[in-house]
C-alpha cells in the first residue's frame, strides 16, 4: 500500500523497473555473505535471500517515472527536522501544501478550496529553496523544479511552450509540486522594460492561463520563491493565482541555535565550544551564513593540523570574522514595506493571505 501511494506517475513499465531494482538491490545485499565457490547453494542461505522494503525505498530513489522522465529533477531527502527554527512557516507550508496532497478528501469533505500557489519571499540564504524540498519530501509528491532563465528561448514561442509542457507533465504525475525558482526572472512587471519585454509578457500571460486558466490543476500545487518580491508582476498575486504569501525571515536566536546544533550535528567538537554564545553573537546572519561559518571552523582546524580531531571554539570565533553577516535591518524594512504596498494594491477586493512571522 505504501508503496502504491508513493508511486505517482509510474506507468506499468516503470512499476516492472522498480521491483527488478529492488531485487538487484536485495541481491547485491546478500551477495557478500555467501560463499561463491560452491556450486550449489544452501537451502538456509536461499531462505534469507529476501527483498525488503528497504530494498523497495532505495531502488524508488533511483526509478524515475516516464511521466518525469524529460522535466523530473532529482532533489535530496530533506526533512522537516533537517530545518532549523522556523516552525510558524513550516505550519504554514503544511497547510497549503502537504494537506491537501495528502489528505484531499477531508479538503472535499469540509467543502474547502486549497491555495493554487504559495510564494515564499524573503531575504536570502534563509532556507526558502530548503523548505520547498521539504515540502515535496513530506508530502510524497512528484516534484518538478524549475529555473527562471531556463524558460526562456530565444526562438519565438519557445518559451511558453516551456510552460505548457511544465504544466501538462504535472497534470499527468499529479499529486505534484512545481516549483518556481527565482520567479522574479520569469514574471517581472510588466512595462518596466525587464528583459525582452514582448517575450516577458508571453511567458507571463501564459503562465496566468496555466495557474486560473479553464482546465484545473488537481492535486497540483504551484510554489515559488524570490528575494525580489517588489518586480513580480502583481497580477499573479492577486486571488486565485498565488493565493498564499509567505514571509521566510531571518532566523532568531532560537532558530539560530538550532541551525549551528543541525550543521555540527557530524563535527567532533571540543568541550569549550558553546553554540548559545554563538547564536548570541551571529545576529543578522542567514542559515547559509550559519552553515559557512561551521565549514570554515573545520576548515580552520585541519588547516591547524590535518591530524585534528577536535574543533575548538577559537575556531569559531575566528570564522566569525571571515565570515559576515548577509541581512541588514534595511533589508527586512524592504519586505515589509512592499507587503504594506502589495495590501494597499489589492484592497478593493480579497487579497491574499499575507503571512509575517
Amino acid at each position: 500500500n505504501k508503496l502504491a501511494e508513493i508511486t505517482h506517475g509510474f506507468v506499468g513499465a516503470d512499476l516492472a523497473a522498480l521491483c527488478r531494482e529492488a531485487a538487484m538491490k536485495a541481491l547485491r545485499r546478500f551477495l557478500p555473505k555467501i560463499d561463491l565457490s560452491q556450486e550449489r547453494l544452501s537451502f538456509e542461505d536461499l531462505e534469507q535471500l529476501k527483498v525488503t522494503m528497504q530494498d523497495f525505498l532505495e531502488a524508488y530513489k533511483e526509478v524515475t517515472p516516464s511521466a518525469l522522465r524529460e522535466v523530473y529533477i532529482e532533489i535530496p531527502n530533506v526533512r522537516w527536522s533537517d530545518i532549523g527554527g522556523l516552525e510558524q512557516v513550516k505550519q504554514e507550508l503544511r497547510e497549503a501544501v502537504e494537506w491537501p496532497l495528502k489528505y484531499p478528501d477531508a479538503f472535499k469533505r469540509m467543502g474547502i478550496k486549497p491555495p493554487k500557489g504559495v510564494l515564499l519571499y524573503g531575504p536570502p540564504g534563509c532556507g526558502k529553496t530548503l523548505l520547498a524540498k521539504a515540502v515535496a519530501t513530506e508530502s510524497e509528491a512528484n516534484f518538478i523544479s524549475v529555473k527562471g532563465p531556463e524558460i526562456f528561448s530565444k526562438w519565438v514561442g519557445e518559451s511558453e511552450k516551456a510552460i505548457r509542457e511544465i504544466f501538462r507533465k504535472a497534470r499527468q504525475a499529479a499529486p505534484c509540486i512545481v516549483y518556481f525558482d527565482e520567479i522574479d526572472a520569469i514574471a517581472p512587471i510588466r512595462g518596466l522594460g525587464f528583459g525582452d519585454s514582448v517575450v516577458t509578457e508571453r511567458v507571463i500571460t501564459q503562465l496566468l492561463t496555466e495557474v486560473d486558466g479553464i482546465q484545473s490543476l488537481d492535486n497540483v500545487v504551484v510554489l515559488a520563491s524570490t528575494n525580489r518580491p517588489d518586480i513580480i508582476d502583481p497580477a499573479l498575486l492577486r486571488p486565485g493565482r498565488f493565493d498564499r504569501l509567505i514571509y521566510v525571515p531571518p532566523p532568531d536566536y532560537e532558530a539560530r541555535l538550532e541551525i549551528f546544533k543541525i550543521h555540527t550535528r557530524n563535527m567532533p567538537l571540543a568541550e569549550d565550544v558553546d553554540l548559545q554564545q554563538l547564536a548570541r553573537m551571529t545576529e543578522g546572519y542567514a542559515g547559509s551564513d550559519i552553515e559557512a561559518i561551521c565549514r570554515e571552523s573545520g576548515l580552520l582546524a585541519l588547516r591547524e593540523n590535518i591530524n585534528a580531531d577536535k574543533v575548538e571554539m577559537r575556531h569559531f570565533i575566528e570564522a566569525l570574522k571571515k565570515v559576515h553577516p548577509s541581512i541588514t535591518e534595511d533589508m527586512v524594512k524592504s519586505y515589509r514595506a512592499w507587503a504594506e504596498r502589495l495590501r494597499h494594491y489589492l484592497q478593493r477586493g480579497r487579497g491574499p493571505m499575507l503571512s509575517f512571522v
